[in-house]
């Protein structure tokens, strides 16, 4: 598990298949994680472009960052999707980056691995 979702971070594109694969999920169930429709993720054209592929990138991000506390990228994507975070008004990290509040996301994890919420 950990093997293919390195793989899926490393490469240049994020592909949506690739992501699903990695999280034992859809295409379909990615794109709304990732805040997207599901023609973004089942037409070429949308793939590619920049607001999909930024999408999937800070979904990415938001959950590699998080994959050390949880210990597996597939405990870290739960989370993403479910977990109501501490000053966000019981949003969670996936509708917050779906609001394009990718790196209020980020602070959140970094300021949480200092210690400031523990």
């Amino acid at each position: 598990m950990y093997h293919e979702f390195d793989r899926v971070c490393r490469s240049r594109a994020f592909a949506p298949g690739k992501i699903a694969s990695a999280f034992r999920t859809t295409s379909e169930e990615v794109a709304r994680s990732a805040g997207l429709g599901r023609d973004a993720v089942q037409r070429k054209e949308r793939v590619r472009s920049d607001k999909t592929q930024r999408r999937l990138r800070e979904m990415v991000e938001v959950i590699t960052k998080a994959t050390p506390r949880f210990g597996s990228a597939l405990i870290a994507y739960a989370w993403y999707r479910s977990e109501p975070l501490p000053g966000f008004s019981g949003r969670t990290a996936m509708q917050l980056l779906q609001e394009g509040e990718a790196g209020e996301v980020l602070d959140y994890i970094d300021a949480v691995d200092a210690g400031v919420y523990a």
